[in-house]
């Protein structure tokens, strides 16, 4: 038996004491902590917050070895009751390690538990324990209770340390509701969140989210009878704060952190564009509770905690997961045609402005994410692609072709279904969707694969979407796209972000870092005073605008750039041109 206590210790230096005991360990035990958690590819090196660690064998202290950054050995004797002792510290308010203070607690046990190595298959026991300064709160987790008071206080249950560090815990005095969505409880916790917070809009609109995906996946309900999702029980934890975003999935709870102001309000009728993404987020992560949580990549039979573990079908597991998201809301009836398409739009255009589509292939985005999705800088867009951004393009690429190459009305949706048949909700490698493809629509899709996934042309977004019913109009771009420019603009000045590969200011010389000052001897505040001052209607000489002086700083010299006037592009605009063939897409 791997058994752990963990328990709040010092709110105030944000310090969880745990004591894990193995009962029976192994001659010169060795103990490891993650350096990674399932779902986010990096490497976050937990054991870093690691403190004041000893062994123990009764009341007898035994020597400990650290072998390298996250691993130790205990110089013991076949057989020994070992106890371990140490502290966490906890301020990361993130979704992925962990976090304390007076007011909340949150934890993934993988950031804070010990891998009894050999003992990885054993039952393992967590009991968190409430100190006297958390008296009041309360626990919510997805966690297998096994003596757990009312409150949430207690013993977990987890059937190896693969499911103990996929269930992570929230600890306060949160805010608590439930619903059911096809006979499957499901318990959603809000910390953080403002007086106006409307929970029953919100509730309301997961269950929707929730019984779209159920059916999705296992098919409609017969009249009462509950669909079989592969979980009887589920839990959002969702984290409110001032300014955050983004989730991280498990086998049956998801951790979320949104923006506070983006929760429905009680009152208010309107549909925020934040709550419309909150909601695409609570859909994604939900989603991938079939989608990455159990069918997985074959890379991903067996998890690896000590380093990195590669896989190229990220543009799967993640794009496809993203394509599903907003549609999700679509046929759940949160969204519109016009508005689904509004965000899809968003997607297509945020593609096309990223010159590193044509330099990198979504596969190989998926195999790099260790070391550069999760580590952006101003070079990102001129090198790599988003496996998100790309892989839902890449997903509506083949649920487009499925549909008009299929007089059966197949589509991704029977695909997704067949994999998970196919794979029986377990490991799946490209070679099964390949597969499934073709006995869907009786030929082989290994050409668009090679193109699409591990090529970087072109996706035939336009000619698919316009024979869906969906009319592209092309209007004129953005200042900052026209220059090839990514900026911020605050308090009257440009900083500039981005220098995009091959737009008219890397040609002038433009870099990351600069403060764009004045044109043509005019001072800017914003790209908008730039059609104010001779960028759009500038001196002409037999009809060709002349170049122009741009004023940066750049590590305190001012700097005079030769800018060319900048090409006329375009930006991508969706709109429903035969909503019969929209609606049989988008109302599947």
């Amino acid at each position: 038996m791997i058994s752990y206590r963990v328990a709040p210790a010092d709110l105030h230096a944000h310090l969880f004491a745990v004591t894990l005991s193995i009962s029976r360990a192994r001659a010169h035990q060795r103990v490891a902590l993650p350096v990674w958690i399932p779902g986010s590819y990096m490497v976050r090196e937990f054991s870093k917050h690691l403190q004041s660690l000893s062994a123990w064998q009764g009341k007898k202290r035994v020597a400990l070895t650290q072998l390298d950054k996250c691993s130790w050995q205990i110089d013991c004797a076949a057989g020994a009751a070992i106890e371990l002792r140490y502290e966490v510290y906890a301020f990361d308010n993130s979704v992925r390690t962990a976090f304390l203070d007076a007011q909340r607690g949150f934890f993934n046990p993988s950031s804070m538990c010990l891998r009894v190595l050999g003992h990885e298959a054993a039952d393992h026991v967590l009991e968190l324990v409430a100190t006297k300064s958390v008296a009041a709160w309360a626990v919510a987790t997805g966690a297998e209770s096994l003596k757990v008071k009312k409150s949430g206080w207690g013993s977990y249950r987890a059937a190896g340390y693969d499911a103990l560090v996929d269930t992570p815990f929230e600890l306060g005095t949160f805010w608590s509701g439930e619903f059911t969505a096809a006979g499957v409880t499901h318990r959603f916790v809000v910390a953080g969140a403002a007086p106006s917070f409307d929970g029953e809009r919100l509730l309301a609109d997961a269950r929707k989210i929730c019984e779209t995906a159920i059916d999705f996946w296992h098919g409609p309900r017969a009249g009462k009878r509950a669909s079989k999702a592969p979980f009887d029980r589920y839990v959002f934890l969702l984290n409110a704060v001032h300014d955050g975003y983004g989730g991280l999935e498990h086998g049956n709870s998801t951790a979320l952190i949104c923006n506070r102001k983006d929760l429905p309000r009680r009152g208010s009728e309107r549909q925020s564009e934040g709550y419309t993404t909150l909601k695409g987020l609570i859909s994604h992560e939900y989603f991938h509770a079939w989608n990455v949580k159990r069918l997985r990549p074959v890379d991903f039979t067996r998890y690896q905690y000590e380093g990195e573990q590669y896989t190229r079908l990220l543009w799967f597991f993640e794009g496809f997961t993203s394509y599903y998201d907003d549609l999700l809301l679509r046929r759940a009836g949160l969204l519109d045609d016009s508005a689904y398409l509004k965000l899809l739009n968003k997607s297509i255009n945020q593609a096309l402005q990223t010159p590193g589509r044509l330099i990198q292939s979504v596969a190989e985005a998926s195999f790099d994410a260790w070391i550069k999705y999760y580590r952006s800088d101003e070079n990102t867009p001129n090198a790599t692609v988003s496996y998100y951004t790309k892989g839902a393009l890449v997903a509506l690429c083949f649920d487009l072709s499925l549909r008009q190459a299929s007089s059966s009305g197949r589509s991704l949706d029977d695909a997704m279904r067949a994999l998970w048949r196919r794979c029986r909700g377990g490991p799946m490698a490209e070679a099964d969707f390949l597969a499934v493809l073709e006995e869907l629509s009786g030929r082989s899709f290994a050409p668009e694969l090679a193109a699409w996934v591990h090529g970087t042309t072109e996706l035939p977004l336009k000619s698919l979407l316009e024979a869906q019913g969906v009319r592209v109009h092309e209007d004129p771009a953005q200042m900052a796209h026209r220059l090839g420019l990514r900026v911020s603009e605050t308090a009257g000045s440009v900083q500039v972000k981005v220098v995009l590969r091959g737009g008219a200011a890397e040609q002038a010389g433009f870099a990351a870092g600069d403060e764009w000052l004045a044109v043509n001897g005019w001072r800017i505040g914003s790209l908008d005073d730039l059609s104010l001052h001779a960028l759009e209607h500038g001196p002409q000489v037999k009809r060709k605008p002349l170049p122009l002086e741009a004023l940066v700083a750049r590590d305190r010299r001012l700097l005079t750039l030769r800018l060319a006037p900048p090409p006329a592009l375009t930006t991508w605009r969706l709109a429903v041109q035969d909503a019969k063939q929209v609606g049989a897409w988008l109302g599947t």
